[in-house]
């Protein structure tokens, strides 16, 4: 077989020549004609699973993603990654494997596009560390690529109220409490997430999709058509169109995720009071870029765009309210006065010719820039002796009477200990529950901890218990929940010689966590301080850990 026509594409290295007709013969035994092995070799990867609800459609997506690509005159190849269903590993072991999936996740995209030399890749993603993973493998990789999120769920309705994942949660809380009866349980367990796609309010899932799509690396209005929804099928066919566009122009992410796309992204993440996880996934993809992403830049632009979507777990409104609102067109279209207009994006457009004609439909939903929810957007980077490094807080879904706090330390080292003492009534108003070794190392896997924070909504304690930890939080959480202490108590940060009866203080406008201990007594404690054994010494986690760095760098690796 001979090759037609004078472009270069990376598959040629399997297909021209008399020494690749073995290569050839393989390729025809999955059925490829001739003229389809000639064409661009598109890889699909995508992370469906019968598992997950926010993955159970992908096949779907998949299939319009492949017509998109053959209706273009590519070739396309689907191959599979994991996911985790972080609601369903969440407050036991399988908690532990969700982050580090991320790298997996990113290794085995890597892996099966280098081994098979594809030029282009749509990744069809959705949920917390798989969203993620795709992107950090495609800076990595740097050939065109495309990513497609599989949507938000539809709100499930529970006496007249619009509810979701987060309402049982709180629930569970509310019934220790005896504030909630078993019955209200029973009813949201049944009908609070109603069927396929990634939960319905700002978790990190769609928090994540939301800052895909800001990045310029999907399709505009991809974020928020919903799972169910046939717009979001006409979005996947046109990706698949596009991503053949994308190898005949030769535009690669390297064109696409520049400081500038990175900045658009921490910006639509403050004004939707997005997950704080972000910080640490938009922290990996700029590396893997080979972009410099200090926490402090998280914090400067928070301080200058306001948080103007009011949206669950916070607020009132639904992922479908947003999409119905004009999405993230719309959204970007009012921070246009505080965003980079000439960010490219997939379309081969720039984000100001994206939007141009993208209208806000809802102004309750999505408010201007002189009317926000708050002044200042919707995460904050704390500093003070008791994290040095820093540590991330949500400040969307803080009570205004809690942006300034003081109270007493009470200490626990896990979140297991933490939950039991308050389903047993032991946490009161004013305390600050310390939960440490929780961390990328400590825990291992930095677990996310909606267990405790949803027991503490559900008790009534959100306006007077605050709660820290080096772990971090489920885009579910709201209330004065600090997270992503660094250094973590795992590698001798300060958290780690926390006791009970410290007095903790918190003041979110100043951006400060203190503990009230001199420099000196600091000192003296970590003097004493020894590490503690490592819980898991086998498999995955025991080389997770090994490698891992602090949550200030993103939870990503060292270099080798």
């Amino acid at each position: 077989m001979q090759k037609v026509g004078v472009n270069s594409l990376r598959s040629d290295e399997i297909k021209f020549g008399i020494e690749r007709a073995p290569h050839r013969s393989l390729l025809k035994a999955l059925g490829l004609t001739d003229k389809e092995i000639t064409q661009p070799f598109i890889g699909i990867a995508n992370s469906y699973t019968t598992v997950v609800p926010g993955h159970m459609h992908l096949n779907m997506i998949g299939e319009a993603v492949k017509s998109g690509v053959i209706a273009a005159g590519g070739t396309p190849f689907e191959f599979n990654t994991i996911a985790v269903c972080d609601g369903i590993a969440m407050n036991h072991i399988g908690m532990r494997y969700s982050l580090p999936s991320r790298e997996l996740i990113a290794d085995s995209v890597e892996i099966m596009v280098q081994a098979h030399r594809f030029d282009g890749l749509v990744l069809v993603s959705n949920c917390d560390k798989i969203t993620p993973g795709m992107l950090m493998a495609a800076a990595r990789l740097d050939i065109p690529a495309i990513l497609v999120t599989g949507g938000p769920m539809l709100s499930g309705i529970v006496n007249g109220k619009r509810v979701g994942f987060s309402s049982v949660y709180e629930a569970v809380g509310g019934v220790l409490a005896k504030r909630t009866s078993m019955e209200e349980l029973k009813k949201l367990e049944d009908n609070a997430c109603p069927g396929c796609g990634s939960c319905n309010g700002m978790y990190t899932a769609n928090t994540m999709a939301c800052v895909s799509e800001a990045l310029g690396m999907t399709m505009p209005y991809c974020a928020t058509a919903l799972a169910v929804s046939s717009k979001k099928l006409r979005i996947a066919k046109e990706s698949g169109k596009r991503i053949v566009e994308m190898v005949k122009e030769n535009l690669k992410p390297s064109d696409i995720l520049t400081p500038k796309a990175i900045e658009n992204a921490i910006a639509v993440d403050m004004a939707l009071g997005g997950s704080t996880n972000t910080v640490l996934h938009l922290t990996a993809i700029a590396k893997e870029a080979n972009i410099q992403l200090p926490l402090s830049i998280f914090d400067e632009i928070s301080r200058k765009v306001p948080h103007l979507c009011n949206m669950i777990p916070g607020g009132p409104y639904a992922l479908e309210e947003l999409d119905a609102a004009g999405g993230i067109p719309a959204l970007m279209k009012e921070l246009s006065p505080l965003i980079h207009l000439d960010a490219l994006t997939v379309t081969g457009k720039t984000i100001g010719e994206n939007i141009a004609n993208a209208e806000i439909l809802n102004r309750e939903v999505i408010r201007p820039i002189e009317n926000p929810v708050h002044k200042e957007g919707g995460i904050a980077v704390l500093w003070g002796n008791l994290a040095p490094k820093g540590a991330i807080l949500k400040t969307a879904a803080v009570p205004e009477k809690m942006f300034t706090f003081k109270g007493k330390a009470r200490v626990f080292e896990s979140e297991m200990e933490a939950v039991e003492a308050l389903r047993n009534g032991k946490i009161l108003p004013g305390d600050v529950v310390v939960i440490r070794y929780e961390g990328p190392k400590g825990g291992p896997g930095m677990p996310e901890m909606l267990s405790p924070t949803a027991i503490l909504a559900g008790m009534g304690l959100t306006e007077s218990v605050a709660l820290i930890t080096d772990g971090r939080f489920s885009g579910a959480t709201r209330g004065l929940c600090i997270g992503h202490v660094s250094p973590e108590a795992a590698e001798g940060g300060p958290i780690a010689v926390i006791r009970d009866g410290d007095t903790i203080d918190i003041d979110v406008p100043k951006r400060i966590i203190n503990v009230e201990l001199t420099m000196e007594q600091l000192e003296s404690r970590l003097k004493e301080w020894k590490p503690k054994e490592p819980r898991i010494r086998k498999g995955y986690l025991a080389r997770y850990c090994a490698f891992v760095q602090s949550a200030s760098t993103g939870a990503t690796f060292k270099t080798a």
